[in-house]
């Protein structure tokens, strides 16, 4: 029994196989995962009710894991920015999001790199987060 704040099987298997400049798609309940999985890119379902998990509450316990070097956000067409880019601000105090029109982050997300996609239950919308994995020093 592990006593680390990560123990999903799938996801400890996919980060244990990852490295620097790896990335990892979390995304919200409307993000086409089955239709956008890359190549190189397992997928696991965490999914569980509407909300459930949130995008940022898998955000906090990955962040446990591995370093972060870049993350990127799908940036609405027009409007305000989504709250929960703030959100992400907070979680990432060092580092400047990326931003994508939609098809280009299902281009980035989906790409050779992404080796792990996590779908959550988060109902917020633009709450999809691509991190890309730093060096452990």
């Amino acid at each position: 029994m592990l006593k680390q704040t990560l123990i999903h099987p799938d996801i400890l298997e996919a980060l244990a196989s990852a490295g620097h400049g790896s990335k990892i798609l979390i995304t919200d309940g409307n993000y086409p995962a089955s239709t956008m999985l890359g190549d190189n890119a397992s997928l696991v379902y965490l999914n569980l009710a509407p909300g459930m998990p949130t995008v940022t509450d898998v955000l906090r316990v990955l962040l446990t894991c591995i370093p972060v070097e870049d993350a990127a956000v799908m940036e609405p067409a027009d409007g305000p920015e989504p709250p929960i880019f703030n959100e992400f601000r907070k979680l990432l105090p060092d580092i400047v999001l990326s931003t994508f029109d939609r098809f280009t982050f299902y281009e980035e997300a989906s790409g050779p790199d992404t080796c792990l996609q996590i779908v959550t239950g988060e109902q917020r919308i633009y709450a999809n987060l691509l991190l890309t994995i730093g060096v452990v020093l």
